[in-house]
């Protein structure tokens, strides 16, 4: 847990804003999740606490105690207000993978957020310059990308620019770590889409995805090669298949 606690805001309640939120409120931070959508805040509430990788299951694995799940629910809250999430000291976006989308979104952070809030962005790969650009606060925007799914995950790529100070950057970072993450510093590459896992991880499934329109195996048969030469958890079919669907 963070030493120090700050408000943290997420915009978006999907698989992956419901499951940052639910992390950083872990970690000790008073934490506001938006959304627009009454069935995304619904299906964000109820995954929280009963799903797959939620509190009372983390209880019934002696993840943690049943006063700090308690307790993290309570610095947890859901709304549809905009302004609510914004009022924060570190914003995670997490809205749908459309640039013009997120784009327009920091822009209306910055005119919401406090001048000192820091903006970041949970992208798998448009370039954070970009969203930067969109706002008068350059040196407080980077990237957080996070990994499906965000409580279990210690996966933490953090993005920064040419303007992205110092300050932002190393508080970030301590943020991430007192949530049990391990923050690695990436820098920003607005010429190519997905910093370092997604370009590692795409070129994967392209190949595997050749293998398989070649006839030499089978989706499945590739996946269980991956898993018993490499160790991985899964292989890289139902790594996609997991990141799209929150591995339900």
């Amino acid at each position: 847990m963070s030493e120090e606690p700050i408000r943290i805001g997420v915009i978006g309640a999907g698989v992956m804003g419901s499951g940052i939120a639910q992390t950083t409120a872990t970690g000790g931070h008073p934490t506001v999740c938006a959304d627009l959508s009454p069935d995304a805040l619904a299906r964000a509430r109820e995954d929280v606490v009963t799903g797959r990788f939620g509190w009372e299951r983390a209880v019934e694995r002696g993840k943690l105690t049943r006063e700090q799940a308690e307790a993290a629910r309570e610095r947890l809250q859901f709304t549809d207000a905009f302004e609510a999430a914004a009022a924060a000291d570190l914003v995670i976006e997490c809205v749908p993978e459309r640039l013009d989308l997120k784009v327009r979104v920091f822009r209306d952070l910055d005119r919401a957020a406090p001048a000192e809030t820091i903006l970041a962005s949970n992208t798998s790969g448009f370039p954070i310059a970009a969203l930067a650009a969109a706002t008068d606060r350059p040196a407080r925007v980077l990237g957080w990308h996070w990994a499906s799914p965000p409580p279990v995950m210690r996966f933490a790529e953090i993005v920064v620019t040419a303007e992205t100070s110092d300050a932002t950057r190393d508080r970030v970072v301590e943020v991430a770590r007192g949530c049990g993450k391990n923050p690695i510093v990436v820098r920003d590459n607005p010429l190519a889409w997905g910093f370092v896992a997604n370009r590692v991880y795409f070129a994967m499934i392209r190949e595997a995805q050749r293998l398989v329109q070649e006839g030499v195996a089978r989706e499945e048969d590739v996946n269980q090669l991956m898993v018993d030469c490499f160790r991985w958890p899964v292989g890289p079919f139902a790594m996609v298949k997991g990141a799209t669907s929150g591995w339900k």
